[in-house]
C-alpha cells in the first residue's frame, strides 16, 4: 500500500447494463491517478446468471466475457478483452487492481439432478424441519459454451452443501444436502447467526470437499495469471469456512506473490466477532471496517443527539488499524439494497473527512458517492466535496496526528506534516446547528501564519499563535479543514493539475 493510498470501488449496484464500464474505466484511469487513487476495486468480472447480473449470481468463474453463455458473451460491464485493456491502462499508471471474488455459491446451473436433502429452519439452520427426501435441484454445471477451455471441471450436487429450490414442485426452502461427510461447515468456522450461517443463497459451495478446494485454488492461480490483478476482495466471507479462506490466501502468497493484497467482507458490526476471525485466520486478510460504517450511519440518522466521541467505538480503525479498510458506503449499503444502511448526505462530508484525513486505515471511495447512483433510488454525486478532501489527503494528511475528541458534538484532529510534506492540516466536525470553535495545535513552525478553510465555509482566516495553536472554526452540521493560507482552493486545483502535467 502506497503512503496515503486510497481504493476506489469502481461500481454501484444500479449501473446501466450497457457493457461500457471497462471502457469507461480505461478512459478514466488518468483522472483517478490525479485524484490520488492507488488501487481500484472492480466488480465481479465473470459470467453471472444473465447479462444484467451485477456479478454476485456467479455462473462460470472462467468466463470473463468471452463465451456465449447465459444468453450473452459480454457481462454487464463488457468483454474480457475490454476488461484486460482497462487493467493494463491502470497498471501503466501504477494503479493496483483488486478483483471482486465470489466463492460462496454458484447460480444458474445448466441441469437439475436428483439427490436427498432435508429442509431446515431458516432461523436455525441446525434444525431440520423435514426428514431427508429426494428432491430435484439445480446443481449441475457443465458450461457447454466454454467447451472445457481453461478447465474441464464439472460441478454436481456432491460439490454443494445446500440449495434453495426443489424443481419437482418449485418449493423454495433451505435444503441441506445429504451425503458422505456432508453438511454445513462446523460451528465456529462460519458465522453463528441463524444457528449456522454457512448457507446464504443459490447452490452453496462445499469447502469440505477436496475436489472443490483444489479446483478453486487452480482457478485463482489461473485468474491472477490471466488478468494480472494485484489483489482480491473476498465476498461474503462470514458464510465461508474460515479454514479454507486462510489456506486459500496462503496458497496464493506462497506462489511467488507474497504481497498479494486480500480484503474480506465480513458484514457484521460486532468487533469481537471480527477480532476472533482475524486471529483465527492469522491476519491473512484485511477486513472492511463494517462497525465504523454503522457508526457513521447511526450518527447520520440520530443527528445532534449522537456523541461524536463514539465514532471509534467497536471499530477496526481503533482496535486493528493495520487490517482496517475504511469506507463510508458501498454497493450493499446503498438505497434499495437488502443491507441498506446509507449514510445521510448531510453527514457524508464528515464521514469522508474522517476516513481520508486521519492516519489510520486504508480508505475506500465509493463510485456512487463520487459519480452518483442511478436507478429507482437515485443519489446525486458529491464530486466537488470529495475532490477537495482528496486534494487535502494527497497534499496535507501526513505526519503526527493529534486528536481533540473532548466534546460530544465538536471534535477535531490535526496532522503535523513530515519532511516531504511540510504542510499539515486541522480538521473539525460538528453535528449541532450552532457554529463551533476548537483550539488545536498544528506546530510552532506555523507561528504567525494564517490558515484558511479549504472546504470554503469561511472567508476569515485563523492566525496561529506563538505556541503553534489556532482557534479553528466550524459551521453547524458540517466539516471544515484548515490548511496554511497559501492559495485559494480554486488556485490549488489549478496548481495541482499543472504539477501533474509536468
Amino acid at each position: 500500500m502506497l503512503e496515503n493510498g486510497i481504493i476506489m470501488q469502481y461500481f454501484e449496484w444500479e449501473l446501466s447494463n450497457d457493457g461500457q464500464l471497462w471502457n469507461q474505466l480505461k478512459k478514466d484511469a488518468a483522472h483517478l491517478k490525479e485524484l490520488g487513487v492507488s488501487a481500484v476495486w472492480l466488480p465481479p468480472a465473470y459470467k453471472g446468471t444473465g447479462q444484467e447480473d451485477v456479478g454476485y449470481g456467479v455462473y462460470d468463474l472462467y468466463d470473463l466475457g468471452e463465451f456465449d453463455q447465459k444468453g450473452t458473451v459480454r457481462t454487464k460491464y463488457g468483454t474480457k478483452e475490454e476488461y484486460l485493456a482497462a487493467i493494463e491502462a491502470l497498471h501503466e499508471l501504477d494503479i493496483s487492481v483488486y478483483a471482486d471474488v465470489v466463492l460462496n455459491h454458484k447460480a444458474g446451473a445448466d441441469e437439475t439432478e436428483r439427490f436427498y436433502a432435508a429442509e431446515v429452519d431458516p432461523n436455525n439452520r441446525q434444525e431440520k424441519v423435514s426428514d431427508f427426501y429426494e428432491i430435484e435441484g439445480w446443481t449441475k454445471f457443465t458450461f457447454p459454451g466454454r467447451k472445457n477451455k481453461y478447465s474441464d471441471f464439472k460441478w454436481d450436487w456432491e460439490h454443494f452443501t445446500g440449495t434453495d429450490l426443489n424443481k419437482e414442485n418449485d418449493k423454495e426452502a433451505i435444503y441441506l444436502i445429504k451425503g458422505i461427510n456432508k453438511g454445513w461447515s462446523e460451528d465456529g468456522f462460519v458465522d453463528d447467526e441463524f444457528g449456522n450461517f454457512d448457507y446464504l443463497m443459490y447452490a452453496d459451495i462445499d469447502y469440505g470437499n477436496s475436489e472443490v478446494v483444489e479446483e478453486i485454488k487452480k482457478w485463482a492461480q489461473w485468474y491472477i495469471d490471466e488478468t494480472g490483478v494485484d489483489g482480491f476482495r473476498l465476498d461474503a466471507i462470514k458464510h465461508i469456512d474460515r479454514r479454507f479462506i486462510k489456506d486459500f490466501v496462503y496458497a496464493i502468497r506462497e506462489n511467488d506473490r507474497p504481497d498479494f493484497f486480500v480484503v474480506g467482507e465480513y458484514w457484521k458490526a460486532d468487533y469481537d466477532t471480527i477480532q476472533e476471525y482475524l486471529e483465527a485466520t492469522e491476519y491473512a486478510v484485511d477486513l472492511f471496517d463494517v462497525p465504523l460504517h454503522f457508526n457513521f450511519h447511526t450518527a447520520s440518522v440520530v443527528g445532534g443527539e449522537y456523541d461524536l466521541r463514539d465514532l471509534f467505538n467497536n471499530s477496526l480503525i481503533a482496535n486493528a488499524p493495520v487490517q482496517a479498510v475504511t469506507f463510508v458506503d458501498n454497493h450493499d449499503s446503498q438505497p434499495g439494497q437488502a443491507l441498506e444502511s446509507f449514510v445521510a448526505s448531510w453527514f457524508k462530508p464528515m464521514a469522508y473527512a474522517f476516513i481520508l484525513l486521519r492516519r489510520e486505515g486504508f480508505p475506500c471511495l465509493f463510485y456512487g458517492d463520487y459519480y452518483g447512483i442511478n436507478g429507482e433510488n437515485p443519489v446525486e454525486p458529491m464530486t466537488e466535496m470529495l475532490d477537495k478532501l482528496l486534494y487535502v489527503r494527497r497534499n496535507h494528511a501526513y505526519g503526527e496526528q493529534k486528536d481533540y475528541f473532548d466534546d460530544a458534538h465538536y471534535v477535531g484532529w490535526t496532522r503535523l506534516g513530515d519532511e516531504e510534506h511540510p504542510f499539515g492540516l486541522a480538521a473539525i466536525i460538528a453535528n449541532q446547528d450552532v457554529d463551533g470553535v476548537k483550539e488545536m495545535y498544528v506546530g510552532e513552525q506555523y507561528a504567525g501564519e494564517t490558515f484558511a478553510d479549504y472546504m470554503g465555509n469561511f472567508d476569515k482566516r485563523v492566525t496561529i499563535d506563538e505556541n503553534g495553536c489556532g482557534k479553528f472554526l466550524v459551521r453547524g452540521n458540517s466539516v471544515s479543514v484548515w490548511v496554511k493560507d497559501a492559495v485559494t482552493p480554486e488556485e490549488a486545483f489549478v496548481e495541482d493539475a499543472e504539477e501533474s502535467e509536468e
